[in-house]
């Protein structure tokens, strides 16, 4: 009896651990947040791609050299001219160094919620110009460029 009792209650954590582990990040407003409506997203790109980040909250796109390229080429029309052609800032912040104006940025899942949902000041929402997975590519290019302390770095870890 205590055996059967022991492996139902096993299955059902192992279940509600699962479900858990499958779930969607909520993306939030930089500012406000409140959730994020993702389907005012520009569409485009690779969803599966997106579809992992949004399970993981880790860009999958960062360390891939082919993505960097893509990133950067995304990132000169879209971002430098507030952040600088080289990420070191001009009217926005520098963004390639460890001070974050908003330190969810310090991670992948808070630097899209920027991009995405924009932020106060100058920096306006991108979904309009940028689907989920150009933000991403411009994502991982500003990760490897980046210069400051690496134990800052959250989204190595």
């Amino acid at each position: 009896m205590k055996r059967k009792k022991l492996l139902a209650i096993s299955a059902v954590s192992l279940a509600l651990i699962s479900t858990a582990a499958l779930a969607e990040i909520t993306f939030r407003n930089a500012i406000t947040g409140e959730p994020l409506d993702m389907s005012v997203a520009k569409s485009g790109g690779n969803e599966e791609v997106f579809k992992q980040f949004k399970e993981t909250g880790k860009n999958p796109y960062n360390g891939d050299k082919e993505a960097i390229k893509k990133g950067h080429d995304l990132y000169l029309p879209a971002c430098s001219g507030c952040h600088g052609h080289e990420a070191e800032g001009k009217l926005g912040p520098g963004l390639a160094d460890d001070y974050w104006t908003y330190p969810s940025a310090a991670k992948d899942q808070g630097l899209f919620e920027i991009l995405f949902g924009g932020a106060s000041g100058m920096m306006g929402p991108q979904y309009v110009n940028l689907s989920t997975d150009e933000m991403l590519l411009i994502m991982s290019w500003i990760r490897d460029i980046y210069n400051g302390d690496p134990k800052k770095a959250k989204w190595l870890k």
